[in-house]
């Protein structure tokens, strides 16, 4: 009999960061490793990852990271993550050439690392614990679900997955494997949530492919595509589309998002070398405005937005739109870049081009329905079912999916990053709540010194109500300040405008500096605290402001000056 706990660091109540942790008999399976990026109240943060540093104290029992596929929100850690956790990775070709890819990025030396290519096929041993895979559909090649086999059953990980029919064997979903798995003991299933309020439409995929279809009979000139680079299988029917209507391809931004390149030199983007052109930069000459010309801008999160705003203004190298062009906006915004998306509408309305936008419903196909979902759970029939990947809502929409397939309440579980099931034999299972400390890493450019709550209130005061410096020479033995006291402000007010206020400051300081500097000892932090203090409460009282208060209090001794900041 086996000792089985489940829990996330990351990947539950959110849409992102998705890290799920399986402990068997004390050997440790890491689920994924993924990122998501900040909203815009994080000021300057690139990314964030989930706090996986209690796994540093275990690394020798985890037993490898085991990938299911190739997008952000669940390989994006990797790059921060590998540096402290040097153990194993599994993952599919593709998943590992973007992979090795953002490593390289980092500057790591692969052959120090770990990675381990696997297909659907590969069974992984340790101890009385296998892993094998399984094929899924998904919106990038090469995705796989994962079942964790122990001595009381299986625990499978779907993963992101659909059950829309694809003719690609790189997209096709193995059902013999899921099938082979429903005749053992399937103790839990750890389903995708993202989809399950979402009711299912069987002609989806067709109205997609008519939509487009029809902007592009009805186009005169140019069209120009905007699509999300981690989208292949979407990339991929635009060009087929454009194909058949005999149109010159050119992708913009495949050498920012590697992700599109990576899928063109290994043969997972089909475009035939004579279809594909490269675009020259605008001059006299050339305008690259052919009428048989499709552009693909491709990018992640805000980049297609922001690439076509600048093909609007005619500050782009490559393309600028007229009123002759037709623009498809292919990319739905993703949290955080709704702002930005509003704008980008506004700026290609002013352009006269002609505008379609292809229906949110019709793009977000790439995640289960509602009836998938409860198709998967039928199939595997499991005893308990773990909705992941998901704010709580969609973790609530599985459990009433779950209720009306005859699940009771007790079968299911909604957890909490940090929150830990029990598996007992596989027969009973309970939740210890909050059992593992979980939370945020901040990324501004490194995991190195995080980013934390501090940083971000200081960051927030900054955009808010700016930085004051005060800055002096003080003599320690004459016991006076020399000079003038200089005071700089930023973002706070503008400095010719607001003298009087910036004049009391320098009173403030030098009342203070007489009270601290009559003492026989000079208290520098106190010193530069009551600075601060008084300060803060009467730019407060007079403006209802609270900029940062920086003093600098320079002692000059012995013709050495010593900065007291």
């Amino acid at each position: 009999m086996s000792e089985i706990r489940f829990f996330a660091l990351g990947g539950l109540g959110e849409n992102g960061k998705n890290m799920y942790v399986l402990d068997v008999d004390k050997q440790y399976f890491i689920l994924d490793a993924g990122l998501k990026y900040p909203t815009q109240e994080l000021y300057g943060v690139d990314e964030i990852i989930p706090n996986f540093r209690m796994l540093i104290g275990i690394k020798d029992r985890i037993k490898g990271i085991f990938l299911t596929h190739a997008h952000e929100d669940h390989i994006g850690a990797l790059p921060h993550i590998l540096n402290e956790l040097n153990v194993p990775v599994y993952a599919t070709p593709f998943t590992m050439d973007i992979v090795k890819d953002s490593l390289k990025e980092k500057n790591y030396d692969l052959d120090t690392l770990k990675l381990n290519i696997i297909d659907k096929n590969s069974i992984i041993k340790a101890g009385n614990v296998k892993i094998t895979f399984f094929s899924t559909t998904h919106s990038i090649p090469e995705s796989v679900g994962i079942a964790v086999h122990t001595m009381d059953g299986v625990i499978v990980y779907t993963s992101d997955f659909t059950f829309v029919q694809n003719g690609d064997p790189k997209y096709q979903t193995d059902f013999q494997k899921i099938n082979e798995l429903s005749q053992k003991n399937v103790i839990a299933l750890l389903t995708e949530s993202l989809g399950s309020t979402l009711v299912q439409d069987g002609g989806i995929q067709d109205n997609l492919t008519h939509k487009i279809n029809s902007v592009y009979a009805n186009a005169e000139g140019r069209i120009i595509v905007s699509l999300f680079s981690s989208d292949l299988q979407k990339i991929q029917r635009v060009i087929d589309i454009s194909l058949n209507h005999h149109k010159k391809i050119a992708i913009i931004g495949r050498r920012a998002q590697r992700i599109v390149d990576i899928a063109i030199e290994k043969g997972y983007l089909n475009i035939p070398k004579e279809a594909l052109t490269n675009l020259r930069f605008i001059d006299e000459k050339n305008k690259n405005d052919a009428n048989n010309l499709v552009c693909l801008v491709t990018g992640n999160r805000h980049e297609p937005f922001y690439m076509l705003q600048r093909m609007c203004k005619k500050q782009d190298r490559l393309i600028h739109i007229n009123e002759n062009d037709t623009i498809l906006i292919m990319t739905a915004p993703v949290p955080g870049t709704e702002k930005m998306a509003a704008r980008t509408l506004d700026v290609l309305y002013r352009s006269e081009a002609q505008i379609k936008m292809i229906d949110k419903r019709l793009l977000s196909s790439a995640h289960a329905t509602a009836e998938e979902i409860k198709m998967m759970i039928n199939l595997l029939r499991p005893k308990y079912i773990i909705p992941t990947i998901g704010e709580y809502r969609h973790q609530y929409g599985v459990k009433t999916l779950s209720e009306n397939l005859g699940y009771k309440e007790s079968d299911i579980f909604l957890l909490d990053n940090g929150d830990s099931v029990y598996f007992m034999d596989g027969k009973d299972a309970y939740v210890s709540k909050q059992e593992i400390k979980t939370g945020d890493i901040l990324i501004d450019g490194t995991a190195i010194g995080d980013v934390n709550d501090y940083v971000m209130r200081d960051r927030e005061l900054l955009a808010a109500d700016g930085v004051l410096l005060v800055i002096a020479n003080v003599d320690p033995k004459q016991k006076k300040v020399l000079g003038n006291v200089e005071i700089i402000s930023k973002g706070f007010v503008y400095t010719s405008e607001s003298q009087n206020i910036l004049e009391e400051v320098k009173i403030i300081f030098d009342k203070v500096s007489d009270k601290h500097l009559k003492s026989k000892y000079i208290n520098w932090n106190d010193y530069k605290a009551e600075v601060r203090e008084e300060i803060a409460k009467y730019l407060y009282s007079e403006t209802r402001r609270k900029p940062i208060t920086i003093p600098v209090i320079i002692s000059t001794e012995l013709k050495e000056a010593k900065t007291q900041a």
